[in-house]
């Protein structure tokens, strides 16, 4: 039986993907210098490179005819790279460095050695993706990086949801980003998260602002401030 590619303890099978999309051991190491040796690079991200990229490990690739679904509009096929770093930061520069290298979707799975102390020598695991972020209407959308929670390398998963490679991409980048399987209106469930997270940011600093004031027409400004921000949250949550 074929031995399949590992980046760490972690492998397209440790995944739970089809061993059809797996990649065989010998031909998933690649060199770091093969994503940048031809291609324009800062000092600064051959160093990201070079010092807090461990290895490159192509897992698996994930395709019409052997996820045994039917070819997209927008994704043909959907590489698992998996990235073993050193240090607990997740080099979101060099993830989106060789993400623009290539026109089909890449799922990275981050490794790193565990930060916890009880779980010392073993490893943790994320996964990042890189999309266009949903944005306002006529305007160009960048490409954000996003990057999910680590969890203990054991633990983690990937689930090919969907009848066509256009719904798997979506439900792995909900995956990675979300927790979820479900890709459906997953940018607008992106932009609503994003919404969140900005309200309860404003809140926070507005009740320590509350907290500080003395004069009452300041505090009664500042409560003004808060019950909107929290009607609004209240809302975006309901």
């Amino acid at each position: 039986m074929m031995t399949v590619a590992e980046c760490g303890s972690i492998s397209a099978l440790t995944l739970g993907l089809p061993r059809t999309t797996a990649i065989p051991a010998q031909k998933g190491t690649l060199p770091k210098q093969v994503f940048y040796a031809k291609a324009p690079i800062s000092s600064r991200l051959k160093r990201q490179f070079t010092e807090r990229v461990q290895s490159i490990t192509m897992l698996g690739l994930i395709r019409p005819a052997n996820a045994g679904v039917a070819d997209g509009a927008r994704c043909h096929e959907v590489l698992v790279l998996g990235i073993l770093i050193a240090g607990d930061e997740v080099p979101e520069d060099v993830l989106a460095f060789i993400a623009a290298r290539r026109k089909s979707g890449i799922v990275f799975v981050v490794v790193r050695d565990s930060t916890a102390d009880e779980s010392a020598g073993k490893e943790e695991c994320a996964f990042a993706v890189c999309r266009k972020a949903p944005g306002r209407v006529g305007h160009v959308a960048e490409t954000k990086t996003y990057v999910g929670s680590w969890n203990p390398a054991g633990n983690v998963r990937l689930t090919l949801h969907g009848a066509t490679l256009d719904e798997i991409w979506d439900s792995l980048c909900a995956q990675a980003i979300l927790g979820s399987e479900d890709g459906t209106d997953l940018d607008a469930r992106i932009l609503r998260r994003s919404g969140v997270a900005t309200l309860q940011d404003q809140i926070a600093k507005l009740e320590r602002d509350h907290a500080r004031a003395k004069a009452p027409a300041q505090r009664n400004e500042i409560y003004a401030k808060l019950h909107k921000a929290r009607k609004q949250l209240e809302d975006l949550q309901g």
